[in-house]
């Protein structure tokens, strides 16, 4: 079952692009809100109910939320930069649940907070040349940043000091998740929107939760 709503996930993300490319934004909201609860019931199905699966199984949970969230900015164009930063904040929820799970398996908490810190001021250094956004989004997008870049920094120290099939499925999940965001970030604020980065955008994401979600049968 999981395995078929990871197909139904794949084919259901690419109608969600079809259609928002054409503007039908109502329509592009629920089909992304189907194919975010694929990756939903994929880690439902697959938590074995550990205290850090459901940590996990939350955070994809919200995850969906937020995607609905981002794309309603859409629909509701009047008040899209406010729905953007809620849907943002509460991913943001979502990266913090995320941390909670992998921080307990940690054996290097220190030096990887300390790689965060480091990676996520180079990174948004070189972001902030690229785009054009307001304070308040910049104010965010560091947070944003560095929770996500403190969880890939998490998951990769614990990758090195624990080689497991989980850690090395949830790390790649975390490095595609940051990557789409990044791209993200570039395609809204870097001044051209371009659909075929947008497509990548959608398409590392949704690898990234499934990914997440598949780590669940490993833990």
């Amino acid at each position: 079952m999981p395995y078929v709503l990871c197909c139904l996930c794949v084919v259901l993300a690419g109608a969600f692009l079809h259609i928002e490319s054409r503007k039908r934004y109502v329509q592009a909201v629920f089909l992304k809100g189907l194919a975010s609860l694929c990756f939903v019931g994929i880690g439902l199905l697959c938590s074995p109910g550990t205290h850090a699966a459901k940590l996990i199984v939350c955070g994809l949970i919200i995850g969906c939320v937020a995607d609905v969230l981002l794309n309603l900015r859409m629909v509701f164009s009047e008040k899209g930069q406010l729905i953007f930063l809620i849907g943002i904040l509460v991913f943001l929820s979502g990266h913090i649940l995320y941390l909670a799970a992998v921080m307990g398996m940690s054996s290097s908490l220190a030096v990887c907070i300390a790689a965060g810190i480091v990676l996520t001021a180079l990174l948004m250094i070189w972001i902030f040349r690229k785009i054009t956004a307001g304070k308040a989004f910049k104010i965010f997008g560091i947070v944003y940043i560095g929770a996500i870049m403190l969880l890939n920094c998490i998951a990769v120290g614990n990758l090195v000091t624990d080689p497991s099939a989980f850690n090395a499925v949830f790390a790649a999940g975390a490095a595609l998740f940051l990557i789409s965001d990044i791209v993200l970030i570039l395609n809204t604020f870097g001044g051209d929107f371009r659909q075929s980065l947008r497509n990548t955008n959608i398409g590392l994401y949704y690898a990234g939760q499934l990914l997440i979600a598949f780590s669940l049968l490993l833990i």
